[in-house]
């Protein structure tokens, strides 16, 4: 007699786009959080880490960001462990939905047309997307080392060059945005080398987690994130900060699981031209979203 069976890797699949959904929405709420505490504190100074450390967690209001943060991470983590890291990173891209509503009907600012055109390329994006990534079985956590140094290095150097912002040549009113995708682009070395992490674990258990040089990178590059995040929110607007920082952290996630990982693309010549135009979609929706906004209390009380 036969017995259907569930796949229990499509049911991960269910369960891992699910957490990534969650976290999307718990990790805007969390960054909201902590613009409003990092603009209660002097700024934050690269060559006093701890005191500016120090500072921010002083505010309630970044501590409940932390606080809020570090669930989503953990939402994260059960989401890269369950589902391919593309898959992942494309509904976290959901976020920026999130960001817009979130910004007018919880903390008062008023997002303009620019930002919700861009919201609705990042739908279509994602629609695109969903339709034309191929079935995946499993959590696609096998690399090779050689594809895992060459595109972390690539991250952090990249990172480095917008960290760096005005010394560079950069313009000095869009340092908090390009500090936003600083600190993205570090948060997807972290989350990259995360994955590589629970597949390391799966296979080695703890001592494999603990003797692993990807332990390192992640809590480097998260390190660095933080203060990145801290000061980018301090010197720029609220929206456009986040924005483009969930947006760096999407598309360097996104990259992460088709270059190091091997998620695989569209197999057809149509698909792979839709998915092309979709990644095309997303990162236009990423220009137009740094527009300026303006929180309405303060422009009445300007």
């Amino acid at each position: 007699m036969d017995q259907s069976v569930p796949d229990l890797s499509f049911m991960n699949l269910d369960l891992g786009i699910f957490l990534a959904l969650a976290c999307a929405f718990i990790a805007n709420l969390g960054f909201f959080y902590k613009y409003r505490g990092a603009n209660e504190v002097p700024k934050v100074q690269v060559l006093h880490p701890f005191r500016s450390a120090r500072r921010l967690y002083s505010s309630k209001w970044f501590t409940l960001g932390m606080l809020t943060a570090t669930a989503s991470w953990g939402l994260h983590v059960g989401a890269l462990a369950l589902a391919p890291m593309s898959v992942v990173q494309v509904s976290l891209a959901a976020g920026v939905v999130f960001i817009a509503v979130m910004a007018e009907r919880i903390f008062g600012f008023q997002v303009g047309r620019r930002q919700w055109l861009g919201l609705m390329l990042t739908a279509a994006g994602l629609v695109l997307l969903g339709l034309t990534l191929p079935q995946m079985h499993g959590a696609h956590s096998h690399f090779s080392d050689a594809a895992m140094i060459s595109f972390e290095a690539g991250l952090f150097g990249l990172g480095g060059l917008l960290l760096m912002g005005p010394r560079m040549g950069g313009p000095v009113e869009h340092h908090g945005v390009m500090l936003g995708g600083a600190a993205g682009i570090l948060f997807g070395v972290s989350d990259t080398a995360i994955k590589a992490l629970t597949g390391i674990t799966g296979s080695h258990g703890l001592l494999g987690l603990v003797l692993s040089p990807w332990l390192g990178v992640a809590v480097a590059a998260s390190i660095v994130a933080f203060y990145a995040s801290a000061r980018g929110l301090q010197d720029g607007d609220a929206v456009p900060v986040i924005a483009v920082t969930g947006t760096a952290a999407n598309i360097a996630g996104i990259a992460g699981g088709i270059v190091v990982f091997g998620d695989p693309m569209a197999g057809s010549t149509i698909g792979v031209v839709l998915q092309s135009l979709a990644f095309v979609l997303v990162i236009l929706a990423s220009a137009l979203m740094p527009a300026p906004v303006r929180a309405a209390g303060a422009a009445q009380a300007a």
